[in-house]
């Protein structure tokens, strides 16, 4: 990898890693609507610009109703279900559970018939998912909101069912164009729904900066390190990333914001990991072609 590589991965890495505490700081005082809103509208006030200036975005409006599609399942569904599950869960066991990414996206290319399981990622899959028992069933047991947990499993789906629907549908249209539509139209949709019920009080400042960095850092920005990452060292090595991101996750939440590491997490996210890196061994081509991350956080995360 080059320097430069090497520079991208690791702005990456942090940039997917820390949604999740600056999540749990704003939406503490904002909730799931406006915060989700705020993220929205900022990354699309910085991409649509410059998918305009690039011509980007005519070619993703051709293809509008498909962009919206996944601007549901790759932003409006997941980041409210994400910040409503975050009013009940620490950040970092969070991170963790959207870890499984990779063995839904293993699992998906697999049931869609895309992908030749395979002895190594048949065993990965087996790994991955005794890491996730393990990781939501003693967390569970000492107390973990069930729902909480539903909904971010729900998350990890959508954001492996995004890059599908993109590769699909979507794979000759520029990445830029279908990101900066899809944050557009989702904004659409959350902006009205945010001036409706705004908050009953005046946030304060480290919840709006937490907005600030979500969608200027962790979604706008991140996109555009992201294409760049893809340029310099291909769509399947910058994938590795999801790997790093829960780990970043966890050591942000105790460290900054003094949530312990559980026996489930402490068990159960080694598994994940080892699951999710033996069952995308062999990148499928679905990751290849997709123009986006596979992952939360992503999310833009």
């Amino acid at each position: 990898m080059t320097r430069r590589g090497a520079v991208l991965f690791a702005a990456m890495s942090l940039v997917w890693g820390v949604p999740y505490l600056f999540t749990a700081v704003a939406v503490a005082e904002l909730g799931p609507v406006p915060l989700v809103a705020g993220r929205l509208a900022l990354g699309a006030a910085v991409l649509v610009p410059l998918a305009l200036h690039r011509g980007a975005l005519r070619a993703a409006w051709r293809h509008r109703w498909v962009v919206a599609a996944y601007a549901a399942v790759e932003m409006a569904v997941p980041w409210w279900l994400l910040s409503d599950a975050q009013q009940r869960v620490p950040s970092a066991f969070a991170g963790l559970v959207i870890a499984t990414v990779p063995l839904w996206g293993a699992g998906l290319a697999w049931g869609l018939h895309r992908e030749r399981l395979g002895l190594v990622r048949a065993v990965g899959l087996l790994v991955g998912l005794a890491g996730v028992a393990l990781l939501l069933g003693v967390d569970l047991a000492g107390g973990v909101d069930a729902r909480a947990v539903g909904q971010l499993l729900a998350v990890a789906l959508c954001y492996a069912v995004g890059p599908v629907l993109v590769a699909r549908r979507l794979g000759a249209v520029p990445a830029l164009g279908v990101n900066a539509l899809a944050l557009a139209l989702a904004a659409a949709v959350y902006v009205p729904l945010a001036l409706v019920r705004p908050p009953e009080a005046l946030p304060s400042w480290p919840a709006l900066g937490s907005v600030a960095v979500l969608g200027l850092v962790c979604t706008a920005l991140a996109f555009v390190l992201f294409f760049g990452l893809i340029a310099e060292v291909g769509a399947a090595r910058a994938t590795v990333i999801t790997y790093v991101n829960p780990a970043v996750a966890l050591l942000l939440g105790v460290v900054l914001l003094g949530e312990r590491v559980s026996a489930g997490m402490a068990v159960g996210f080694p598994l994940v990991l080892i699951g999710s890196v033996l069952a995308t061994r062999s990148h499928p081509p679905v990751a290849e072609a997709a123009p986006v991350p596979e992952a939360p956080g992503g999310a833009t995360r």
